[in-house]
């Protein structure tokens, strides 16, 4: 049961619409198309089992994993506040 102005459901509204927005994210950071032999950020050779493994893929690990933590500052942030939260 909502309290407020929330209409019946409004949590769960927003939990999946969160979880939409995070799997949409992640989607749009997959390779696509045909990948490189070497890193377009350090130049580096990607190995082959790498580029068999995750097709269209573009960074070698090192970069990778640095590509990953730029993208996960701001992984937590929701916003689709509710009102009640952006008034207080």
């Amino acid at each position: 049961m909502a309290g407020g102005f929330a209409k019946d459901g409004a949590v769960q509204d927003q939990i999946d619409a969160t979880i939409e927005d995070a799997v949409n994210r992640v989607r749009s950071r997959l390779g696509r198309g045909d990948g490189t032999p070497e890193c377009t950020d350090c130049g580096k050779a990607i190995p082959l089992a790498r580029r068999e493994a995750m097709p269209g893929v573009h960074l070698c690990v090192s970069c990778q994993e640095l590509d990953d933590r730029r993208h996960s500052a701001n992984a937590g942030y929701n916003r689709r506040g509710s009102k009640d939260s952006q008034l207080r």
